[in-house]
């Protein structure tokens, strides 16, 4: 058992030595323990998703294809997206704790989580992600809904992100503006899962901070129409109404609890 668990070791090392490696010389980072260089390694990981998506993702929409996706008055100032960065500047070492525990839980063997795609089969591996995926999407849609639906939770962690209630103050920086407590509470789900069934270390992590990247793209108010993607259409709604599209990755969950309210549909009434 030692032996197995040290492959999740000997991979957070990996990641260690990839990312402080590249950014901090050994002689800073070689004598910290090892939980902390996975917090010192998810956060600096984390700034650069942050930044390089978020610029990237802006400077796209909001330059190379301004007025092509959203009308001019539409687009956020700067002063607004500042404003965004340092709230989620702020709270970017708390959410890293999330992804350090987790591997600490895992390298402990405290989950249930596998090192080796082989150790399973593809077959197998394909059908964990599949649930892995819908106990993320069912988790995270009740804890969204409950943030709004206690108030005191809302009132003192969710309504940091909920400030931004308007086409043109919401932008893909805004995808990790959260109250720290919140954002963790939001992830959560990914980490409950790992006790429920077997779950490929790598694609944990992957997934992980894939949602720094989904995030930014559910705030840029540009509806994608992909069927049954909770994409920034729905989202920009549940920014301006607060009672609907609690869902994640798809429109399911607010299917199944009557929350949903289509961005298309929205537009018909209008005209």
């Amino acid at each position: 058992m030692d032996d197995y668990l040290n492959l999740f070791v000997e991979e957070t090392s990996f990641f260690n030595r990839i990312v402080l490696g590249t950014f901090l010389p050994e002689s800073w980072w070689g004598p910290l323990p090892h939980w902390f260089q996975g917090w010192l390694r998810n956060y600096i990981g984390g700034v650069l998703l942050y930044f390089l998506s978020g610029f990237l993702w802006c400077f796209y929409i909001y330059y190379l294809k301004r007025n092509v996706y959203l009308p001019k008055d539409a687009i956020p100032s700067n002063k607004a997206m500042l404003l965004q960065i340092g709230v989620a500047m702020k709270a970017m070492p708390w959410y890293c704790a999330l992804p350090s525990l987790s591997e600490y839980m895992i390298e402990n063997g405290w989950t249930k989580c596998f090192s080796r795609i082989s150790d399973v089969g593809w077959m197998p591996y394909l059908i964990y992600v599949a649930v892995y995926l819908v106990i993320v999407e069912f988790g995270i849609y009740w804890m969204h809904r409950e943030l709004h639906d206690i108030k005191p939770l809302y009132k003192y962690l969710h309504a940091t992100h909920h400030i931004y209630n308007k086409q043109n103050t919401l932008s893909p920086f805004a995808g990790l503006a959260f109250h720290p407590l919140d954002g963790i509470l939001q992830a959560v789900p990914h980490v409950v899962a790992l006790f429920l069934l077997p779950v490929h270390f790598t694609t944990h992590i992957a997934l992980l901070f894939i949602e720094a990247i989904w995030t930014a793209n559910i705030h840029d108010c540009i509806h994608a129409k992909v069927w049954p993607v909770m994409g920034a259409g729905y989202h920009t709604i549940h920014h301006t109404t607060y009672r609907h599209n609690y869902g994640h990755y798809t429109i399911w969950m607010d299917w199944m609890f009557g929350t949903l309210r289509d961005p298309v549909e929205d537009e018909v009434k209008k005209m």
